[in-house]
This record gives C-alpha cells, structure tokens and sequence, in this order.
C-alpha cells in the first residue's frame, strides 16, 4: 500500500472538515463581533483556545479565558521562551504581569496618559500578585533657550537647585487597585540611557518617596516590599518608613543597596517594633554603631523578626556586640548576616556567648572581618555546645586552621542531627 508522508503535520485525508471544526473556526473568525466561549463544551474550549489569534484586544479575552493554552500562545507570542515557574505555574498571571510590568517602565509622566494604566487595572487586578519594575523614566524637559541676562540673573536659583527634582511614576493611582498583589519589587534607574546619563536618573525625589509611602500603606495584601539600587538616603527612608508603620501584612522589607545611614536605621528599628516584619535586608548601606544599636534594642522588643541582613555595612564592634546582646534575650531570630563590617574578635565573644546559650539561632556570617586567631578560639569554644547552628561562614576572618576545621565539625554535627530530625519527623 502506497503512503503519503507530508511536511504539514496537520495534513489530513480528509478532504473536507467536520461540520463540528468549521463551525468552530466560524467562531475563532467571529469572536470579535460576539463571543459565545462560555456555552461552548469542555472540548469545544479547547479547539477555540488553540485556534483564537494572541493579537484579541485584551478587554475581551481577559475576563473570559481561563488560564490555559491561550495565555501560553500569548506569552511565547510576546516575549518567545518563557519561564512559568516563577509565576505560580499561571501562564495568565505571568502575561498581566509582565504587561502591566512594561506599562509601568515606560511610562512618562507629563506624557504617558495614565488612563493607559487605569483601563488596564480591572483587566488585570485578579491575576497580578507580584511587580517587578526595573525602571523608572523621568518626564521630558524641554531645553530652555535663555539670553545671557538672564542666565545672569536665574545664576542664583540654579544653584538653590542642586537635589533631584525630578518624578516618577505615581504608584497611587495603581497599587490600592491591585487587590491580590503580595510583592513589589522596585528598582529607580534608566536603562539603557547611554551618553545622556546622569545620577538624578538613578534617584528617587522626596515626591516620589512620599507618593510611594501612600501607595504602599493603601495597598493592604502587600507582603514584600523591595528597593534597592535606588540612591535612597536618611530622609526618603524616614518618609517611607513613616507610612510603613502598623502596616497589617508587610513581612519582608529590603532596602539593599542604598546610601542608609544610621538616622534611616533608627527609623527602620521604629518599624520592628511597629509591624509584623520577617525578613530585613540592609545590605550595602552605610550603618554605623548608632544604627545597629537601634536595630538591637528593637530585637529585644520584637517578637517576629527571622532574618536580619547587614551584609556590607560598617556597624564595627559597637553595633556587632550590641546586636549580639540582644540576642542573649532573643528567642525568635534564625539568620544573621554582619559579613564585611569591620567587626573584630570583640564582636566573636560576644557571638560566641550567643551561641553557648541561645538556642534558637540557625545561621550566621562573620565573614570579610578581622577575627583573628581569638575570636576564632571563642567560636570553636562556643560552638562544641551548639546543637542549633547549621550553617556559618567565617571565610576571610583570619580564623586559624584548626578553629575554622573545628568549627565546621560542629556544624556538619549539626546538621546530621537535623537530618535526623526531620527523618523521624516523617516516619511518625
């Protein structure tokens, strides 16, 4: 018997299509103009999902198909290879987001019409949970042609403006309308700006900070709230901070990679006895002594904190020994990080006292700090008594051979114990 192998994988012996699939594809066709998904059966769904162009206006596929292949033909349609892990495994949730996510970066303010925002939001409100905007863009100004009168006489009001006055986009108008959101992440920068780069594009005015505070204390379900890499200081953190306050579900906060000092710090400790906070990460800033004291005395007060970064910092021995005081009375801290904080072996006694007596901690890092063979011997000491810490990181301490190999035998220890643990855990 002869056989037909075609390029086309559809092809068919079939000459003329079921009466069923034309119909069908009468509706793909027509969708526009009326749209009658909803009466359509299982199967029948699937054939239109298939069949239906990615390039339907959004006001009438977005309310009406359910997630499924049509947001995966949407997504690969738009922006090729994608990654739904990340997204809940919701190739709905994952195209509203990253739309919305674009809309936001390349909006304009004096430009932009935010109505383009706004008539997006009822689409989309019920599937965004997470936002990660990575840039801000600054309005446009147009450049002023001046006679050199006046640049003479406007010589003095220049230079009365020297800070950032520039704005950015107004989060008030979108994030009390996003009713299922959990995370923000937030980055202030241009991309991309080549020879046109200066620093007032990588900064947040106090308009924004203050326009942010608002927008974050309205939105109610937000959980995560990250800044970073945005040249916030002392007082757009206070201003932030302020609207933060008895916020009834934030419970991480990260405001890495930032110019926080130590009034910002005094104000960030406010908030750990005002909230239900986590996770705090406060990584590359420039916290002294002062800051990490007030974060210290909020420890001793607050009941919910699991995790405090201060990666990268310069607390020294007076915030390093102060924090791990707090921690003698502290009951619900798990992760510590002071690596690179020119602490020295004061600061590893009084870790090591922590470590004796505190049975909750899991993990900390000292590393990049200058320990030295006498904190290294009251790490050693301290930790042949530790049943809790599981993970450590002591590199670049100048620690010696043996404390350092000491050490990590605990540790492994340990972590066989937990193993265990968790062993028996499942078998009952």
């Amino acid at each position: 018997m002869r056989r037909i192998i075609a390029e086309d994988p559809h092809w068919t012996l079939d000459i003329v299509p079921s009466l069923s699939n034309l119909c069908l594809q009468t509706i793909v066709n027509t969708f526009k103009e009326k749209s009658i998904y909803e009466e359509l059966t299982p199967t029948q769904k699937d054939f239109i999902q298939e069949n239906l162009p990615p390039s339907l206006p959004l006001h009438l596929t977005a309310n009406l198909i359910p997630d499924g292949v049509y947001w995966r033909r949407c997504c690969e349609d738009k922006w090729g290879l994608c990654d739904v892990f990340n997204y809940g495994h919701s190739w709905k949730r994952m195209f509203f987001e990253r739309h919305l996510e674009r809309m936001v970066e390349l909006f304009i303010p004096d430009v932009t019409d935010p109505n383009t925002i706004l008539q997006m939001v009822p689409l989309c409100k019920d599937y965004v949970k997470r936002l990660d905007i990575s840039q801000l863009l600054p309005p446009i100004k147009e450049p002023k042609e001046e006679s050199e009168a006046e640049n003479a006489i406007s010589l003095t009001a220049d230079f009365e403006e020297d800070g950032p006055s520039i704005d950015h986009f107004d989060f008030g108008i979108l994030l009390n309308k996003l009713t299922n959101l959990e995370e923000l992440r937030l980055v202030c920068q241009v991309k991309q700006c080549g020879m046109n780069f200066e620093w007032k594009l990588f900064e947040m005015t106090d308009r924004d900070c203050d326009s942010l505070g608002k927008a974050l204390k309205s939105c109610k379900t937000l959980k995560v709230f990250r800044l970073y890499q945005s040249h916030i200081g002392d007082k757009q953190c206070r201003m932030l901070v302020k609207y933060l306050l008895d916020h009834p579900s934030l419970r991480a906060l990260d405001f890495s990679h930032n110019l926080i000092g130590d009034s910002g710090t005094i104000a960030i400790a406010k908030l750990l006895t005002r909230s239900k906070l986590e996770i705090l990460n406060m990584y590359d800033n420039h916290i002294a002594g002062p800051g990490a004291t007030a974060i210290a005395d909020a420890l001793t007060r607050s009941s919910t904190l699991l995790s405090l970064n201060l990666r990268l910092n310069r607390v020294r021995d007076e915030g390093g020994q102060a924090i791990c005081n707090a921690l003698m009375s502290n009951k619900t801290l798990l992760h510590l990080n002071l690596g690179a904080n020119e602490v020295t072996w004061l600061t590893a006694v009084s870790l090591s006292k922590v470590l004796a007596q505190n049975k909750t901690l899991k993990s900390f890092n000292l590393s990049c700090n200058k320990l030295g063979e006498v904190g290294g011997k009251a790490l050693e000491k301290a930790m042949s008594q530790n049943t809790s810490v599981t993970q450590y990181d002591i590199r670049l301490t100048e620690v010696n051979e043996q404390s350092f190999s000491i050490v990590n035998q605990a540790v492994w220890n340990n972590q066989s114990l937990e193993r265990k643990k968790e062993e028996d855990g499942k078998k009952t």
